[in-house]
C-alpha cells in the first residue's frame, strides 16, 4: 500500500478503486482564455464538469489520473472547486506537455545554457511533487512529458531526462504521450531508463492508437503499462480495432500490462464544443462503462481482467 495524493487529500492505493488513467477535466489556455474568450463562464464549467464526474461515479469508476500539465492549460484552483462537489478522486500531474521546445522559461536557463544552473525543471517537478502546486496545497502524485511525431526533439528529451531525474528523486510514477506509428514508446522507455527510472512505473499512454500488436508486446515486455486511453476518438482508430487489440493482447498473457481511459475532457478549447460531439460523440467519460467493458466481456474477457485492467494495475503502478 502507498499514499497517493489527490486534489481533497491523500488516501491509500488500496482506496483508489476502479481507475481510469488518463482524463482531463479542463484543457484551457489561460493566456488564450483571458485575452480572448469573452463568453467564458466559470461557474457554469464548474457545474458542467460537476454533472460529468458525478455521472462517472455512477457509473462505476472511482478515481481519475488528471494529466493536464503545464502546456496544457493546468490551473489546480478550477479543478479544487470540481474536486470538493464531486465524489470521486482526482489525481494531478506535473510535468510539461510539448511535441517540440519547451515553454521560454527555460530556454536559456539550465545546464549549459546562458545562465547555467541544475536543471529548473527538475526542481520545479519535485516541488510539485513534494511541497504542492503553487499555493494550492495540492501536491502531484505523477508526472507527466510527451513526443510526438516529430520525435526526440531537444526540448521534448530535456523534459523526459527531467521527469526521469523527479521520478528517481521521489519515487512518482510516470504517464507519457507516445504516437505508437512512430514505436515512440521504445524511444521513451530507452531515454527514461537513461536516467535510471523503473520502466514498470510508467504508461506509454496512447498506445491504443495501434493495432501493431507486436510493438506493443516488445514495450510491455520491457516492464512498462500500454494506455488504453483513448476510447472514444474513433477518428484515430476506430472502436472495433481498439477493443481487438485489448482483447488480443490479453489472450498473449498481458493483461496486467494495460490500463484504460478516453483521454477524454470536460471542455477542451482545441476544438468547437458542438463540432467535437459531431465529430466523436462517444468521446466522453461514459463510454467505457457503457460501450467498451461490455465489448470486452462479450469478446471473451473475464471480470478478473477487468478488475486487473481498472483496479490492480493502476493500484501497482502507485505502489
Amino acid at each position: 500500500m502507498a499514499a497517493v495524493p489527490t486534489v481533497t487529500g491523500s488516501i491509500d492505493s488500496a482506496d483508489l478503486g476502479r481507475v481510469l488513467a488518463h482524463e482531463h477535466i479542463f484543457v484551457v489556455g489561460e493566456e488564450y482564455r483571458q485575452n480572448y474568450q469573452s463568453d467564458w463562464d466559470e461557474d457554469a464549467k464548474v457545474v458542467d464538469a460537476v454533472t460529468q464526474l458525478s455521472e462517472l461515479k455512477s457509473l462505476g469508476i472511482d478515481t481519475i489520473l488528471n494529466p493536464t500539465v503545464i502546456g496544457l492549460g493546468r490551473y489546480l484552483p478550477r479543478v479544487q472547486r470540481v474536486a470538493e462537489q464531486i465524489d470521486l478522486n482526482v489525481v494531478v500531474a506535473t510535468g510539461v506537455y510539448t511535441y517540440n521546445e519547451i515553454p521560454f522559461q527555460f530556454h536559456y536557463t539550465g545546464p549549459g545554457l546562458l545562465f547555467d544552473v541544475p536543471e529548473p525543471l527538475t526542481e520545479l517537478f519535485v516541488k510539485d511533487l513534494t511541497e504542492g502546486i503553487a499555493d494550492t496545497g495540492v501536491r502531484a502524485g505523477f508526472l507527466k512529458c510527451a513526443i510526438e511525431e516529430q520525435g526526440l526533439t531537444p526540448g521534448v528529451e530535456r523534459v523526459m531526462r527531467a521527469v526521469a531525474q523527479a521520478h528517481v528523486q521521489t519515487g512518482a510514477p510516470i504517464t507519457v504521450h507516445t504516437n505508437p506509428h512512430t514505436q515512440s514508446g521504445l524511444v521513451t522507455q530507452q531515454v527514461l531508463a537513461e536516467e535510471g527510472a523503473d520502466l514498470t512505473k510508467v504508461v506509454i499512454g496512447h498506445s491504443g492508437d495501434s493495432t501493431d500488436v507486436d510493438y506493443l508486446c516488445k514495450v510491455a515486455d520491457a516492464g512498462s503499462l500500454l494506455g488504453m486511453d483513448r476510447f472514444g476518438l474513433d477518428v484515430l482508430l476506430p472502436f472495433e480495432d481498439r477493443i481487438a487489440t485489448v482483447l488480443e493482447l490479453l489472450r498473449r498473457g498481458y493483461a496486467e500490462r494495460m490500463v484504460l481511459a478516453h483521454d477524454a475532457s470536460c471542455f477542451i478549447d482545441w476544438f468547437d464544443p458542438e463540432a467535437k460531439r459531431q465529430v466523436v460523440p462517444r468521446w466522453n467519460y461514459r463510454h467505457i462503462s457503457q460501450d467498451v467493458l461490455p465489448a470486452l466481456l462479450e469478446g471473451g474477457a473475464s471480470e478478473a481482467d477487468i478488475d486487473t485492467l481498472l483496479v490492480d494495475n493502476p493500484r501497482r503502478y502507485f505502489e
